[in-house]
């Protein structure tokens, strides 16, 4: 079984910025694709951005250009930057690994971006 542990959502002012990070443990493979995704209430969860073992990203429409994703495959660790927050970024952010078509996910953190 995979365990993905996040970290670093909370509150913050339109404009600004927050950086979460994920970290997996257990029957976790370092050549899974990880990624977050994020569900606002009343919505569907929703992709937010990927990233494969080598590192190829990819990222939602709505963030391209404001949010970045890395990973520390020594780790098995992932960050997201987020920069220019918009409230409609307001979400419990989901940490994801995918292998073989198996998802694993984390428990979620709350982001919330006040106008």
């Amino acid at each position: 079984q995979v365990q993905l542990v996040e970290s670093g959502g909370g509150l913050v002012q339109a404009g600004g910025s927050l950086r979460l990070s994920c970290t997996a443990s257990g029957a976790f493979s370092s050549f899974s694709t990880m990624g977050w995704y994020r569900q606002a209430p009343g919505k569907q969860r929703e992709l937010v951005a990927t990233i494969t073992y080598g590192r190829t990203t990819l990222y939602a429409d709505s963030v391209k250009g404001r949010f970045t994703i890395s990973r520390d495959n020594a780790k098995n660790t992932i960050t997201l930057q987020m920069n220019s927050l918009k409230p409609d970024d307001t979400a419990v952010y989901y940490c994801n690994s995918r292998r073989n078509g198996i998802d694993s996910w984390g428990q979620g953190t709350q982001v919330t971006v006040s106008s």
